[in-house]
């Protein structure tokens, strides 16, 4: 029987919309070798490594009349070089062009008849480089045991891994007589587990009360902050289906360095970075500034395995943790920055010992037995309502501290492209890889023309947080 879309990953493809397409992307940047990097290169290296991720041969099948979830079936007539493709930036190949080129991929939706996934080969970089851009529905790569396809091309070093050559016959594509038989045969069988979902929801919630007995002020805090809606910002606003992309890089020890001095965790450092970032760019805009002035982030976290060290996503690893999101106020008003610093810590520390995880846990389990349609309704309502509950996202996943290869060629940066919410004008991504720390940032067309000034101004507030630390 094929498997079928979990719960969230359901949500994510019902949310789909043309304003909103949920995929999610990469722009990898390598310096070329010498014995070059080319398309039919990277198709042979793609070809070879595509059976460790057994999902991006799939494509996703509807069940007739929705009676249940849909499946993943094989892709009978898959085509690699449909989905690897190449394009090439004009002389002289700037980061401003790359930025532009990535905007237009980011904005055209996945065609749904096929796997969802593309990865561009992109020629003609300044200084002899290639970039690597992907773009992965958020169905594909969501679960606890995926991985994106943009890791399966990546070595530790450049001499690379052995290719896996195993031969690969799809599964022939099940009727609609058999994925309807599946679905009924399913609520037969299991007709207990919705209201099994339901009871361990309730458990789940009454062990949220009592984890978070002792810590009354934070919880306190996490309610204080989800009920109240988000400050009003230029940042949410209605957006139209095409986006603009700029990026920023930094180096990762002048984290550390704040760090140190300053107490917290690098994810604090970065939120307090984004805060100042976020200001400056406030004040360039004329809006009003006060000492009380808030943007509202949304941080996801880890909340299992060690995070200590970084507080945030991954900090044990991409695979196996647990995902919470996290409402967090910036203090974009403050115009200290240590004091800034302080309060993103301060709030960041309250919010992870509310207890706040379980209960998103469990709605998530609720939501696992609700027909199709309702999760259709349901992703909906949700992407509606973000806008009213934060301003931004915030995502920021450590990498590795070591040079990777791709065919022979070292990765010099790496962004993330985070989709954007309904009534959400920008998304933050970052990463961490081989000491720098590396900012994507996605933004609607219309209303963010300046988005090119955030990456200058993320440099300038971290400037401004390290000069105060003692020498």
């Amino acid at each position: 029987m094929p498997d079928r879309l979990s719960a969230l990953d359901a949500s994510f493809l019902y949310m789909d919309q043309p304003t909103t397409p949920m995929h999610v992307g990469s722009v990898s940047v390598f310096r070329k070798p010498r014995n070059g990097f080319d398309y039919d290169g990277l198709v042979d290296l793609i070809s070879s490594r595509i059976g460790l991720v057994p999902r991006y041969r799939q494509k996703i099948r509807e069940v007739p009349g929705r009676m249940a979830r849909p499946v993943w079936i094989d892709d009978v007539d898959f085509d690699v070089t449909y989905h690897v493709r190449r394009s090439a930036l004009p002389a002289p190949g700037t980061e401003r062009a790359l930025c532009e080129l990535v905007a237009r991929l980011m904005s055209r939706p996945l065609d749904h008849t096929r796997p969802l996934w593309e990865m561009y080969l992109v020629d003609g970089l300044s200084g002899g480089r290639v970039a690597l851009v992907t773009k992965t529905h958020q169905a594909m790569v969501d679960g606890v045991a995926s991985i994106d396809i943009g890791q399966v091309v990546l070595d530790d070093t450049a001499s690379g891994a052995p290719a896996n050559e195993e031969e690969w016959i799809a599964r022939q594509e099940p009727s609609a007589w058999r994925l309807v038989y599946d679905a009924v045969g399913e609520a037969v069988a299991r007709p207990g587990n919705a209201v099994e979902a339901a009871r361990d929801a309730v458990r789940d919630a009454a062990d949220t009360v009592t984890k978070v007995a002792g810590v009354a002020g934070g919880l306190f805090s996490a309610v204080r902050t989800a009920v109240r809606p988000a400050p009003v910002s230029p940042l949410n606003v209605p957006i139209s289906t095409q986006r603009r992309f700029s990026m920023a890089r930094t180096d990762l020890e002048d984290y550390r360095a704040v760090r140190r001095a300053h107490g917290g965790t690098i994810n604090d450092v970065v939120l307090a970075v984004i805060a100042g970032a976020l200001r400056n760019w406030l004040l360039s805009r004329g809006a009003s500034v006060s000492p009380t002035t808030t943007m509202r982030a949304m941080v996801p976290l880890s909340v299992r395995g060690d995070a200590e060290t970084t507080g945030s996503l991954a900090g044990a690893g991409l695979l196996g943790n647990q995902i919470a999101s996290f409402l967090v106020d910036l203090p974009v008003g403050e115009p200290n920055p240590v004091l800034r610093m302080h309060h993103v810590a301060h709030a960041m520390r309250e919010h992870k010992e509310s207890g706040q995880s379980v209960g998103a846990n469990a709605l998530v389990r609720v939501g696992g037995f609700a027909p199709p349609t309702l999760h259709a309704l349901g992703a909906r309502a949700a992407n509606g309502f973000a806008r009213r509950l934060f301003n931004l996202v915030v995502s920021n996943v450590p990498g590795p501290q070591h040079a990777l290869y791709a065919a022979g060629a070292k990765m010099l940066e790496m962004y993330p492209v985070v989709p954007l919410a309904k009534g959400q004008s920008l998304a933050v991504g970052l990463t961490s890889y081989d000491g720098g720390v590396f900012y994507g940032f996605n933004a609607d067309r219309d209303s963010m023309a300046d988005v090119d000034e955030l990456g200058e101004l993320i440099a300038e507030s971290l400037a401004e947080l390290r000069a105060t630390v003692p020498r």
